[in-house]
C-alpha cells in the first residue's frame, strides 16, 4: 500500500506526496488562477501560514 502524506509548506502551498515523490501542488492562498493547483501567486500575494503534515496510514 502506498505511503500518501499532505505537506503544508510553510508559506507555500499543500504538496501531494505519495511514496516520498510530490504528485501534485494544490493552492493554500487562493490567489492561484490554475486552481485548485498552486501558480506561485503566493509569493506575490505576501501569504503567510506554518508549516503543518499529515500522513495517512492504513
Amino acid at each position: 500500500m502506498p505511503k500518501v502524506a499532505i505537506l503544508a509548506n510553510e508559506n507555500g502551498p499543500n504538496l501531494v506526496m505519495v511514496d516520498g515523490k510530490v504528485v501534485a501542488a494544490l493552492c493554500r492562498c487562493g490567489h492561484s488562477s490554475k486552481k485548485p493547483f498552486c501558480d506561485g501567486a503566493h509569493h506575490q500575494a505576501g501569504f503567510r501560514a506554518v508549516k503543518a503534515e499529515v500522513t495517512i496510514i492504513e
